[in-house]
């Protein structure tokens, strides 16, 4: 576990810190990092639509943004995996069992993807997996 000054969990965490953080990690040799985002989750337990659309902006922008291009620079191949760890719809303010959509990416492979990445999206991807825990053996093995 890295600390990162001002990680909160919230839409004020410090998501640039978290960036570089997993940045650094990997330069020093890691081979896996995981970057948890506890945002969106917490702003829909709050019914706030609005933060939790700008925290989904600001992962976008801060996170990816500032990873994406670092990456593409120093590896010639990587793969990363974008995915919500349980669905908090705005209008329940709860988590929900409903399947999370899930986003793979590796550099070196081209893929038809879908237009945007979302719950609707995820379903038309028909790329279901039952047992939550073996997103990793699929991540790993694709």
């Amino acid at each position: 576990v890295v600390e990162v000054e001002g990680a909160t969990g919230y839409i004020d965490t410090n998501f640039i810190g978290k960036a570089d953080a997993a940045l650094k990690e990997l330069e020093n040799g890691q081979d896996f990092v995981y970057v948890h985002m506890e945002a969106p989750d917490e702003c829909g337990h709050r019914a706030e639509t609005d933060n939790k659309v700008r925290s989904l902006e600001i992962i976008d922008k801060d996170v990816l943004g500032r990873m994406l291009p670092v990456l593409d620079e120093k590896y010639d191949d990587y793969k990363i995996m974008i995915l919500p760890d349980h669905p908090t719809p705005l209008a329940l303010k709860t988590h929900t069992n409903d399947p999370v959509p899930y986003m793979i990416y590796q550099k070196s492979v081209k893929r038809d993807g879908q237009p945007s990445y979302n719950e609707e999206t995820g379903k038309a991807a028909g790329n279901y997996i039952a047992h939550g825990p073996d997103i990793m053996k699929h991540f790993i093995e694709m």
